[in-house]
């Protein structure tokens, strides 16, 4: 027993980082708990020293010499107390040696359920000093065994850590013994008593800390990564600013020939990382992050901004399944409604045909379009549009065929947005 003792010391230093002494507590107390509960005559105070160097074990029971014994448990005769120590007298207490082996096996048995339990206190408290300062940090590990389909259990040395199935992108594949390198998330208590150092690949503030790896301007302050979104796998948007007007923040994070996002981008499996500059004006953020995509009409609401761009930067704007339009959306806190310009040209003919039918009679008055100068519209007023029921109603090729450099679509917006306000 005194070597399987100095086994498990020697175990638990080397590779859990508990120390001797905080083992050999717990495993005094369990003996101490045990011994109360399974061996007939021991009161409450029970003594357990175990040597920290030998492993050897002395229990020892206290009890208080009497001359008539009303509480075997609590107190020893003076003949018997006189038998262990000759000089003994009525009112003393008497420390009485007794052996592990007086245990038998039910005090084994509760003495290792409990120095477990105890054991596992310590490894948490170890877990808690060792990684709670980490938060945020990566670290490198090896898959060790997969648990629950999925979910990794990867050995950090000391401990093993846990990196769920839903923290890494589920295009990733791993196989025990591959190297793996993940952002220290989280440090949890377990229901069983324990710790468990929790790990992500997906969360942003991975990206975050990788690019503060390869990138000495954002570890030392002078870039900041102010905002950051991303589909795990797919892809990752990051705005970027720079507190030294000599510093460009995006040239800075790419780095020369791309030599650090490339680093970046392979320790992601090759996901896709846009990197803009920000911009505290969210119209400008949202051009920024829309580049090299032109903006050609923009209606900004509360929750919902909506834009126009050219049919052909659409996809690109879209995105694989309205990817890039739903990461847009989250970097400006904002729903994004995208439209291609021939589909909201169709639109803007539809509704002014619509509006062409309603029984106003201010349509009839003489043509006065707000925010379009006199000299365009005398040229409206001299080809026959004298009326907004007569612009309303004309094809869209008329007007430009009829007036030179005047565009339809932009006439017509404008007129919406008159008849709107005064609707409104």
């Amino acid at each position: 027993m005194n070597k399987d003792l100095l086994a498990i010391f020697e175990y638990l230093e080397r590779e859990k980082g508990i120390k001797r002494e905080i083992v050999i507590n717990a495993i005094a107390e369990s003996l101490r708990a045990a011994a109360r509960k399974s061996v007939k005559g021991l009161g409450e105070k029970v003594t357990v020293e175990i040597h920290p160097k030998t492993g050897e074990i002395e229990v020892y029971t206290q009890k208080k010499i009497v001359d008539k014994v009303s509480n075997p448990q609590e107190e020893i005769s003076i003949e018997e107390a006189r038998a262990l120590e000759p000089e003994s007298q009525v009112g003393q207490w008497l420390e009485i040696a007794i052996t592990p082996q007086d245990f038998g096996r039910i005090a084994a048995q509760a003495a290792r359920q409990i120095i477990s339990q105890k054991l596992k206190g310590a490894e948490r408290d170890v877990i808690y000093e060792e990684y709670r300062h980490r938060m945020g940090e990566i670290i490198s590990g090896t898959v060790k065994r997969f648990i629950r389909g999925r979910t990794i259990v990867v050995d950090l040395g000391k401990v093993e850590a846990i990196l769920p199935e839903r923290n890494y992108p589920k295009l990733e594949r791993y196989n025990v013994g591959d190297k793996v390198q993940a952002l220290l998330h989280e440090v949890r208590d377990t229901e069983n008593g324990g710790a468990e150092v929790i790990l992500t690949r997906s969360h942003p503030e991975f990206v975050s800390a990788l690019f503060a790896q390869e990138v000495p301007e954002i570890h030392d302050k002078t870039v900041v990564i102010e905002k950051i979104v991303r589909d795990p796998g797919y892809r990752t948007k990051l705005a970027v600013r720079s507190y030294d007007p000599k510093v460009d923040p995006v040239g800075t994070c790419v780095g020369v020939r791309g030599t650090r996002i490339k680093n970046v981008i392979r320790e992601l499996n090759n996901e896709k990382i846009d990197v803009v500059p920000f911009s505290d004006d969210p119209l400008q953020l949202l051009q920024n992050l829309l580049s090299p995509a032109e903006i050609r009409k923009l209606k900004s609401f509360e929750h919902i901004v909506s834009i126009v761009v050219m049919d052909e930067d659409y996809p690109t704007v879209i995105g694989k399944k309205g990817m890039n339009a739903r990461l847009i959306g989250q970097m400006l806190e904002r729903e994004i409604e995208v439209k291609k310009l021939s589909e909201y040209h169709k639109i803007l003919s539809i509704h002014m045909l619509e509006l062409s039918e309603e029984p106003n009679p201010s349509y009839d008055e003489k043509i006065k379009i707000e925010g379009v100068s006199g000299l365009i519209t005398e040229s409206l007023v001299g080809a026959g549009f004298d009326t907004l029921r007569k612009l309303m109603k004309a094809d869209p090729a008329e007007i430009p065929a009829k007036v030179p450099g005047v565009n339809y679509y932009d006439l017509a917006d404008k007129v919406l947005e008159q008849t709107r306000k005064r609707k409104v």
